[in-house]
């Protein structure tokens, strides 16, 4: 028997994996809550997570979520699943730190000074967070496939384009969808989309 992985997204939880267990009917489908989004904490759970799974079953599909997708890049386990499919990815997490910053009126500066800098729109920068992201830049080439919406404001599409290109990843772009697939149209899509893409 098979296995699916599923790594939500920030707010989400290991519970999100019910919805996609009709669509793997013959598979073990199990989710994961990770004890925090920072990348070195999380990625050995993730991990953890991923070999307990393949102890037991033939091969292991791997779901993950915006930032889920990132912490799962981040924990070095391509070369174990079969295949991956990616719902929003956050691809660029130095970009998208720069932009917060921009959004903040903070400078590389002032952060490293600081550490970690709050903000209005209610994330914290860590100097921390952006060194690490600095230091470990993405690997991957586990066989993926890629949802994204036209509308998505975390990721540009430049960006993500750019990273299917390069880690030769299935690029299917949702017409006026958003970042997060929520509505039920775009979870049709969405479930349409792996059900093409198996």
């Amino acid at each position: 028997m098979n296995a699916v992985l599923y790594v939500h997204g920030k707010g989400g939880s290991a519970a999100e994996a019910e919805h996609y267990a009709p669509l793997f009917p013959d598979a073990d489908v199990t989710g994961i809550d990770y004890p925090s989004s920072l990348p070195w904490e999380t990625a050995p759970a993730i991990r953890a997570a991923l070999e307990e799974l393949k102890a037991r079953h033939e091969s292991v599909t791997l779901i993950a979520n915006s930032i889920g997708a990132f912490l799962s890049m981040s924990a070095g386990i391509d070369s174990m699943i079969e295949a991956a499919y990616f719902i929003s990815p956050i691809v660029d997490m130095e970009g998208l730190i720069l932009g917060m910053m921009r959004a903040g009126g903070v400078t590389e500066t002032e952060l490293e000074a600081r550490g970690v800098v709050p903000t209005k729109f209610g994330e914290d920068l860590s100097w921390e967070y952006l060194s690490w992201v600095r230091r470990h830049p993405l690997e991957w080439k586990a066989p993926t496939c890629i949802l994204y919406g036209e509308n998505d404001v975390l990721t540009p599409y430049p960006k993500v384009a750019a990273f299917a290109e390069k880690h030769g990843a299935r690029l299917t772009v949702m017409k006026d969808g958003e970042h997060w697939f929520h509505t039920a149209g775009q979870m049709r899509f969405l479930d349409e989309w792996i059900m093409k893409n198996q």
